[in-house]
């Protein structure tokens, strides 16, 4: 079901509006597209999140990093 909205713009996204515009947008076609991608970066970042908590909270996953970051201070170059 299609909902009609207003907005006000301020300069920063008349400048952005008028840029999708020009890639041949409608004003329509650019705000919804835009809505989208917006919701789609911040649930990606949500999931990202969720997946860092969840390395973080794994102590056998914590172990090996550790592991891996002594063998490969070990293997550095002597300055």
């Amino acid at each position: 079901m299609a909902r009609a909205i207003s907005v006000r713009l301020d300069e920063e996204a008349v400048r952005a509006l008028s840029q999708l515009e020009a890639q041949g947008l409608t004003q329509s076609e650019a705000i919804r597209s835009s809505l989208v991608h917006e919701a789609a970066r911040i649930r990606s970042r949500q999931a990202l999140a969720v997946e860092v908590a969840a390395l973080e909270a794994d102590g056998t996953d914590r172990a090996e990093m550790s592991a891996v970051a002594a063998l490969m201070e070990q293997l550095r170059a002597p300055e």
